[in-house]
């Protein structure tokens, strides 16, 4: 399958960053934007209370449903913005190791951040992304 995204990556920026910096997409391309992927298991509940990986994991897991139904899948995914509710690097970073582990050898363009508190009782992550496909 032909992929839309093109990943950037730069000689004169720090190589320590474990996705690529820029991606681009063409303009035939059919951009999907996917809302903020919640840990929330299916009968709305939040899964994993207090577990930053398993928030993660679950985040991921609905965010993959979210991409399924639109076409797409995690290959497609142009940039990710992860949202965890903790001002402790440990926790942001336990909660990345899982959302870039999903993605393995396709790193795309990301933000992490720490913030205040999400949406949902108990939320610790949450992800945004966007994707972009090339119809048949």
């Amino acid at each position: 399958m032909v992929r839309a995204i093109t990943l950037i990556r730069s000689d004169s920026l720090s190589d320590v960053a474990e996705y690529a910096y820029a991606a681009t997409a063409p303009a035939e391309s059919r951009l999907i934007f996917l809302a903020g992927a919640c840990p929330l298991n299916d009968d709305g509940s939040t899964a994993a209370i207090g577990d930053y990986p398993g928030q993660a994991a679950k985040a991921v897991e609905n965010m993959q449903a979210a991409l399924a139904a639109a076409g797409a899948s995690l290959q497609d995914v142009i940039s990710t913005r992860v949202l965890v509710a903790s001002a402790r690097q440990e926790d942001l970073g336990a909660a990345w190791k899982v959302v870039r582990d999903a993605f393995g050898d396709h790193d795309v363009p990301s933000t992490l951040m720490g913030v205040t508190v999400l949406g949902y009782n108990d939320q610790l992550v949450e992800i945004e992304a966007v994707a972009a496909v090339l119809d048949s």
